[in-house]
């Protein structure tokens, strides 16, 4: 298992954290919660993981619906303030969002793939929703996203449910994916309790 060096500092009256893999040694990331500026990046981003992931399993109809309505900047305008990104070099290249237990969304841009960017924003929000005092947490994803299903079982994520999805009305089915947590804000599979601890491999994730 590769080891990811990471420092807390206070940054202009907000808590940042700071990162780094021996494999990338000439990258620094920073994991900070989102501000204001951050809203044509965040717009961007879900914008590329919509191309990456969605829009090739949907009906030209919900794509251009998705499009024409400019739904993330209205996610964005909701939410956006509640998100966590992760930023290299100044520029934000993915996020996590979760209200309660339940995990609303996970993007990372496509050229940034394969880092361990989606994985330390996991680590993040499910270490917050623990503290939080939660026992679990939800997410849901679709069956046509493999990556998807495969990342999160890594981390020991297990299938509760499945549904249609309503989202985007093309005839895809919804996965609900639930996870235990312990109470010091780690979860089982970072402490040897869950059988399926293996390290997960980086996604865009809608």
């Amino acid at each position: 298992m590769v080891r990811r060096h990471a420092w807390s500092a206070e940054v202009g009256g907000r808590s940042r954290s700071f990162y780094h893999s021996p494999m990338h040694d000439h990258v620094a990331f920073i994991l900070r919660r989102a501000t204001s500026e951050d809203a044509s990046a965040l717009r961007i981003i879900l914008l590329d993981t919509f191309d990456s992931t969605w829009r090739p399993n949907i009906t030209d109809a919900a794509a251009s619906a998705f499009l024409r309505e400019d739904r993330p900047r209205t996610y964005v305008g909701d939410r956006g303030l509640h998100f966590w990104v992760i930023e290299v070099a100044g520029e934000t290249i993915g996020f996590v969002d979760w209200e309660g237990d339940f995990v609303n969304a996970l993007h990372v841009r496509s050229t940034h793939s394969r880092l361990g960017v989606g994985r330390r924003l996991m680590d993040h929000a499910e270490a917050e929703i623990a503290r939080a005092g939660y026992s679990s947490v939800r997410l849901e994803t679709d069956t046509f996203n493999s990556r998807s299903q495969a990342f999160y079982a890594a981390r020991g994520y297990q299938e509760a449910d499945r549904y249609p999805d309503q989202e985007w009305r093309s005839g895809l089915t919804t996965i609900l994916l639930v996870k235990p947590l312990v109470n010091d804000g780690s979860s089982p599979a970072e402490t040897g309790a869950s059988p399926l601890d293996r390290t997960g491999s980086l996604l865009s994730q809608g």
